[in-house]
Protein backbone atom coordinates (compact mmCIF):
# COMPACT_ATOMS: atom_id res chain seq x y z
CA UNK A 1 0.00 0.00 0.00
CA UNK A 2 1.41 3.23 -0.92
CA UNK A 3 1.64 6.22 1.55
CA UNK A 4 -1.44 7.89 0.61
CA UNK A 5 -4.08 5.67 0.12
CA UNK A 6 -6.91 4.96 2.09
CA UNK A 7 -9.76 2.13 1.50
CA UNK A 8 -13.66 2.36 1.22
CA UNK A 9 -14.43 0.88 4.08
CA UNK A 10 -12.09 3.37 5.94
CA UNK A 11 -13.85 6.32 3.87
CA UNK A 12 -17.58 4.98 5.07
CA UNK A 13 -16.34 4.35 9.23
CA UNK A 14 -14.62 8.37 8.78
CA UNK A 15 -18.16 9.37 8.21
CA UNK A 16 -17.72 9.98 4.51
CA UNK A 17 -20.48 12.05 2.88
CA UNK A 18 -22.85 9.87 0.76
CA UNK A 19 -22.66 12.05 -2.35
CA UNK A 20 -18.63 12.11 -2.08
CA UNK A 21 -18.19 8.60 -1.04
CA UNK A 22 -20.87 7.53 -4.17
CA UNK A 23 -19.42 9.69 -6.58
CA UNK A 24 -15.71 7.70 -6.34
CA UNK A 25 -17.25 4.27 -6.19
CA UNK A 26 -18.73 5.33 -9.55
CA UNK A 27 -15.63 5.89 -10.95
CA UNK A 28 -13.90 2.92 -9.45
CA UNK A 29 -16.92 1.11 -11.37
CA UNK A 30 -16.45 3.02 -14.49
CA UNK A 31 -20.06 4.07 -14.03
CA UNK A 32 -21.32 7.65 -14.40
CA UNK A 33 -22.47 9.05 -11.52
CA UNK A 34 -26.28 10.12 -11.63
CA UNK A 35 -28.39 12.48 -10.34
CA UNK A 36 -30.19 9.59 -8.66
CA UNK A 37 -26.34 8.63 -7.33
CA UNK A 38 -26.09 12.46 -5.88
CA UNK A 39 -29.58 12.23 -3.97
CA UNK A 40 -29.17 8.92 -2.11
CA UNK A 41 -29.18 8.52 1.56
CA UNK A 42 -27.03 5.51 2.04
CA UNK A 43 -23.56 4.18 0.47
CA UNK A 44 -23.73 2.48 -2.74
CA UNK A 45 -22.95 -1.13 -1.83
CA UNK A 46 -19.52 -2.02 -3.76
CA UNK A 47 -17.44 -4.67 -2.91
CA UNK A 48 -13.69 -2.94 -3.37
CA UNK A 49 -10.69 -3.96 -1.17
CA UNK A 50 -8.12 -2.36 -3.27
CA UNK A 51 -6.62 0.29 -1.81
CA UNK A 52 -7.69 3.83 -3.49
CA UNK A 53 -4.71 6.57 -3.71
CA UNK A 54 -5.71 9.97 -2.88
CA UNK A 55 -4.64 10.88 -5.84
CA UNK A 56 -7.67 9.22 -7.79
CA UNK A 57 -9.78 10.87 -4.97
CA UNK A 58 -8.76 14.42 -5.74
CA UNK A 59 -9.76 13.56 -9.33
CA UNK A 60 -12.68 12.18 -9.41
CA UNK A 61 -14.29 14.10 -6.60
CA UNK A 62 -12.04 17.66 -5.96
CA UNK A 63 -9.90 18.93 -3.60
CA UNK A 64 -11.85 19.18 -0.56
CA UNK A 65 -12.76 15.61 -0.41
CA UNK A 66 -8.96 14.71 -1.37
CA UNK A 67 -8.20 17.06 1.57
CA UNK A 68 -10.91 14.96 3.91
CA UNK A 69 -10.25 11.89 3.19
CA UNK A 70 -6.46 12.31 4.40
CA UNK A 71 -7.77 12.15 7.90
CA UNK A 72 -8.46 8.13 6.87
CA UNK A 73 -4.40 7.60 5.77
CA UNK A 74 -2.97 5.68 8.13
CA UNK A 75 0.89 5.91 8.82
CA UNK A 76 1.81 9.20 7.48
CA UNK A 77 0.92 11.45 10.16
CA UNK A 78 3.59 13.55 9.61
CA UNK A 79 3.72 14.11 6.35
CA UNK A 80 0.13 14.82 6.18
CA UNK A 81 1.09 17.65 8.94
CA UNK A 82 3.95 18.77 6.58
CA UNK A 83 1.04 19.02 3.95
CA UNK A 84 -0.76 21.50 6.19
CA UNK A 85 1.89 23.42 7.10
CA UNK A 86 3.44 23.83 3.84
CA UNK A 87 -0.12 25.02 2.05
CA UNK A 88 -0.09 27.44 5.25
CA UNK A 89 3.26 28.69 4.13
CA UNK A 90 1.99 29.61 0.89
CA UNK A 91 -0.52 32.05 1.97
CA UNK A 92 1.20 33.54 5.09
CA UNK A 93 1.90 36.43 3.93
CA UNK A 94 -1.47 37.02 4.61
CA UNK A 95 -1.56 36.16 8.59
CA UNK A 96 -1.40 39.53 10.46
CA UNK A 97 -1.72 38.02 13.95
CA UNK A 98 1.61 37.15 15.53
CA UNK A 99 -0.30 34.05 17.59
CA UNK A 100 -1.64 32.70 13.98
CA UNK A 101 2.14 32.89 12.40
CA UNK A 102 3.24 31.21 15.83
CA UNK A 103 0.89 28.27 15.55
CA UNK A 104 2.32 27.35 12.39
CA UNK A 105 5.61 27.24 13.47
CA UNK A 106 4.40 25.10 16.49
CA UNK A 107 2.69 22.72 14.30
CA UNK A 108 5.72 22.57 12.30
CA UNK A 109 8.00 21.51 15.26
CA UNK A 110 5.17 18.92 16.37
CA UNK A 111 5.25 17.27 12.81
CA UNK A 112 8.80 16.95 13.30
CA UNK A 113 9.38 15.88 16.62
CA UNK A 114 10.45 19.15 18.56
CA UNK A 115 7.01 20.38 19.90
CA UNK A 116 4.99 18.65 22.61
CA UNK A 117 1.16 17.67 22.12
CA UNK A 118 0.79 20.33 25.00
CA UNK A 119 2.17 23.28 23.27
CA UNK A 120 0.36 22.45 19.77
CA UNK A 121 -2.83 22.30 22.05
CA UNK A 122 -1.48 26.50 23.16
CA UNK A 123 -0.76 27.45 19.49
CA UNK A 124 -3.92 26.13 18.56
CA UNK A 125 -6.19 27.91 21.13
CA UNK A 126 -4.36 31.36 20.62
CA UNK A 127 -4.71 30.76 16.62
CA UNK A 128 -8.24 29.97 17.23
CA UNK A 129 -8.41 33.29 19.70
CA UNK A 130 -6.35 35.29 17.25
CA UNK A 131 -9.02 34.13 14.65
CA UNK A 132 -12.20 35.40 16.85
CA UNK A 133 -10.39 38.63 17.17
CA UNK A 134 -10.08 38.98 13.87
CA UNK A 135 -13.53 37.91 12.70
CA UNK A 136 -14.96 40.41 15.42
CA UNK A 137 -12.66 43.16 14.24
CA UNK A 138 -13.73 42.59 10.45
CA UNK A 139 -17.57 42.64 11.73
CA UNK A 140 -17.20 45.92 13.54
CA UNK A 141 -15.03 47.19 10.84
CA UNK A 142 -18.63 46.06 8.69
CA UNK A 143 -21.14 47.14 10.88
CA UNK A 144 -19.25 50.90 11.35
CA UNK A 145 -19.80 50.68 7.25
Amino acid sequence: MDKFEVTLKDLRQAGACYPGYNKLVRSIQGAPFTEEDEERESYIHHAHKEPVPIISILETNGLDDAIWALRCVKNADRDIRLFGVWCARQVQHLIEDQRAMNALDVAERFANGNASAEALAAAWTAAGDAAGDAARAAARAAAGD
